[in-house]
């Protein structure tokens, strides 16, 4: 499984527009964030977790040509406002989109002209085909666990692919989820792809403390931070990292890293930008 991290970035991507913190003007790619997003592939077989307003570049950078399904988190803009470009993917049939109810209803409500019978084509429509996953299932190879998990006062989504896990806007972790994580069942999580906003608390999101601390909760082995805001540069962050999470192998992400364990071990891809 090739795990390509096409955006580490938070709602407001990095640089944020108008900002001329030493962060957004630095000159190290690893500080340029599109929002996060993740692509899975096995074989031939691939899904996208969440498409944000740079989903159309980051699907270029990675050379997406086709995808069999498009997982979501949840439906705030930063994790569904590039459905559209989701069309080319879409032109031979409506392609699977996984989601809780709660997404499901934002999509049907926010994105209404998709599903509308009749009007105007113009450009043509994301076909999409709505789905509420309750237990795992599989896309071709890829096997597929849902996650509930909680941002703020949210129930949402995270997703585990074998002992990989993605928890992008997390602030708490149930404990059926997180006996799923710890492998009740099924397999035990040894890789972790963790939100950890900054290293001040939010209400909404774990800090890189409590992103770490969870990590440990969990068992990961290989812990890597997502989700970061301008707060801290990427040196910064491997330093906080190394100081606070040393024993579950914590990272600071980047997007175009790549995972591949055909190789058995870590391969990082380059960022473009």
């Amino acid at each position: 499984m090739t795990l390509t991290f096409l955006g580490t970035g938070t709602s407001h991507g990095v640089p944020v527009i108008a900002c001329r913190c030493p962060v957004c003007l630095s000159t190290d790619p690893r500080d340029r964030r599109y929002r996060t997003s993740l692509l899975v592939r096995e074989g031939e077989d691939s899904v996208v977790v969440d498409a944000g307003p740079e989903f159309r570049l980051q699907a270029i950078r990675a050379g997406i040509e086709r995808i069999d399904a498009l997982l979501l988190t949840h439906a705030h803009a930063d994790h569904v406002h590039g459905l559209d470009d989701i069309r080319p993917l879409s032109w031979s049939r409506p392609l699977p989109v996984y989601s809780d109810a709660a997404c499901a209803a934002e999509l049907r409500e926010r994105f209404s002209y998709a599903f509308r019978q009749g009007g105007q084509l113009g450009g043509g429509r994301p076909r999409m085909e709505l789905r509420e996953p309750e237990k795992s299932f599989a896309v071709g190879r890829i096997t597929i666990e849902p996650l509930p998990i909680r941002h703020g006062g949210m129930a949402i989504l995270g997703w585990k692919f074998g002992d990989f896990a993605w928890m992008s806007d997390c602030s708490g972790i149930p404990a059926e989820t997180m006996a799923l994580l710890r492998g009740a069942g099924g397999i035990p999580t040894r890789r972790l792809a963790i939100g950890g906003l900054r290293a001040k608390p939010h209400p909404t999101h774990f800090s890189v403390a409590e992103a770490i601390a969870a990590a440990r909760d969990i068992g990961a082995k290989e812990t890597w931070i997502i989700h970061l805001t301008h707060d801290h540069n990427h040196e910064e962050l491997e330093a906080m990292c190394r100081r606070l999470g040393a024993d579950v192998g914590a990272r600071p992400a980047w997007d175009g890293l790549v995972l591949d364990e055909e190789h058995g071990d870590i391969a990082f891809g380059e960022n473009h930008r």
